[in-house]
């Protein structure tokens, strides 16, 4: 195998517009780049990012974790932005998951394992 210098992972949208919309909010930030009117990408750490793009067939199928340093924290702040998720729930030993959902479906989850 060999050694990888980045993570891309896709998120396919039905509703682009909406979608961008939802995503700028999730982040508290427009996107970092822009590749075309119909994708577009925020870095979500050093070596990787998360993309968004309009891709009806493939809409609604995502299913995505993003590890935080203090979920409740993360949570909050998205509730001030008006994201809600589900409630916080364990996974395995000593993590917790809280997930949301974009208006195409995808899931987009928060986790934090502790060490």
């Amino acid at each position: 195998m060999p050694a990888f210098d980045a993570l891309f992972a896709g998120v396919p949208v039905g509703d682009f517009d909406a979608a961008h919309a939802w995503y700028s909010t999730f982040f508290g930030r427009p996107p970092d780049v822009v590749p075309h009117e119909r994708e577009v990408m925020w870095r979500c750490a050093d070596p990787a990012w998360l993309y968004v793009v309009e891709d009806e067939p493939r809409a609604g199928h995502a299913i995505v974790a993003l590890m935080v340093a203090d979920l409740d924290a993360a949570v909050a702040e998205l509730a001030e932005r008006g994201i809600t998720g589900g409630p916080a729930v364990p996974q395995g030993d000593g993590a917790r998951k809280v997930s949301f959902t974009d208006s195409d479906g995808n899931e987009i989850s928060l986790i934090h394992v502790s060490t």
